[in-house]
């Protein structure tokens, strides 16, 4: 298993890049979100920021923006959104990333109350995402998301997407997976149902209700049955630590217990 962590995007890239590979990390996520990681901040750095991954041996993953609508109701804000994303995919092909996360697109707005139309332009503007990394050659992973989200959050919601887009991929984020689900069933239930399209991970720990992104380990998750099912699906590439806390060793007790586990 390779091992990776994110940067904070109010903070200099280049910066946070030299500070995650310090760590003893195998690749960098970078999320391209503003200010300081907006696609056209890192087009600007581009060749330092190459520079410095060849420099510490590391890969790239990028993370699509986060903070977009394109399933929003307002064909301008839709398309606004839907132009970020795919400025942003052509910059993470120019730094020749091995591999693209992106969020389902939300229902946002009066999105649910108008739950049929807003997931038919969800759907077209997954489409055009999805179509846009095939031909930029980016392996791109769907990543689950939350019951607040109003869609994407669970396994079911999967099936037809995948149906659609044989080439996509899961990025399967334990701590989405872990909220409003007091069971604890949810997470397992996305292994059980994708083994085989599983093709990234996101790792943090909660108590359930919230997307803390703490330490694994002083959440509810069971990190243990989770490594195991993860194993019996022969899955053995990609995880990022997205451990958001002040104190590094947070993050490193999180990534050695994670290798531990995978060991």
């Amino acid at each position: 298993m390779k091992f990776g962590a994110m940067n904070f995007p109010i903070k200099p890239v280049p910066d946070e890049l030299r500070k995650i590979a310090d760590l003893g990390f195998d690749y960098f996520e970078l999320s391209l979100d503003p200010p300081c990681a907006h696609y056209a901040e890192i087009n600007r750095i581009r060749t330092e920021l190459s520079r410095t991954l060849e420099d510490c041996g590391m890969e790239l993953i990028c993370h699509l923006p986060t903070f977009v609508y394109t399933a929003d109701l307002a064909p301008r804000i839709r398309k606004a959104s839907l132009e970020e994303m795919i400025f942003s995919l052509k910059t993470a092909a120019r730094l020749h990333a091995v591999k693209a996360v992106v969020h389902p697109p939300m229902l946002s707005g009066l999105g649910p109350f108008v739950p049929e139309k807003a997931a038919g332009l969800a759907r077209e503007s997954l489409a055009t995402v999805v179509t846009e990394a095939e031909g930029l050659g980016i392996p791109l992973c769907l990543e689950n998301m939350f019951p607040g989200y109003h869609t994407f959050f669970s396994p079911e919601h999967f099936i037809h997407v995948f149906e659609a887009f044989p080439g996509l991929q899961l990025t399967l984020d334990t701590g989405h997976a872990n909220m409003g689900d007091p069971e604890g069933t949810r997470l397992f239930e996305f292994i059980r149902m994708f083994p085989d399209r599983i093709g990234h991970i996101h790792v943090s720990d909660n108590n359930g209700k919230q997307d803390e992104h703490l330490r694994v380990g002083s959440g509810s998750i069971d990190f243990e049955k989770f490594a195991g099912q993860i194993k019996k699906s022969g899955y053995n590439h990609t995880m990022t630590l997205e451990i958001f806390s002040p104190d590094p060793k947070d993050l490193i007790q999180s990534r050695d217990r994670m290798a531990e586990l995978f060991s």
